[in-house]
């Protein structure tokens, strides 16, 4: 999936999820990276930025593609490395329990 398809659905999946609270930073490997601002209503999701993310998920855009089609599991994901947080656990769960939906 291309980073413009991977965004479409990560906003698509951020305006359908009860308030978020939190600010995310997806960090896709080289191939961009996805802010979600998850404070604001309706959240926002834009390209770059993001610096006072509560939580950083790092992964590749090919992981982040397999999370959101449900092919792969979010803690599989994260026990086989595939996933990597920074920040606060409870802001990367609440972001993973939205990407799964």
């Amino acid at each position: 999936m291309m980073l413009d398809n991977l965004i479409d659905e990560v906003r698509q999946r951020t305006a359908i999820s009860p308030k978020l609270g939190y600010r995310v930073r997806l960090d896709l490997d080289g191939a961009g990276v996805i802010a979600i601002d998850g404070t604001a209503m309706p959240p926002s999701v834009s390209t770059g930025g993001e610096d006072d993310a509560d939580a950083t998920l790092k992964m590749s855009a090919e992981s982040l593609s397999k999370l959101l089609d449900g092919s792969l599991d979010p803690t599989l994901a994260f026990m086989t490395g595939k996933l990597k947080v920074s920040g606060s656990m409870a802001a990367a769960l609440k972001i993973a329990q939205m990407l799964e939906e």
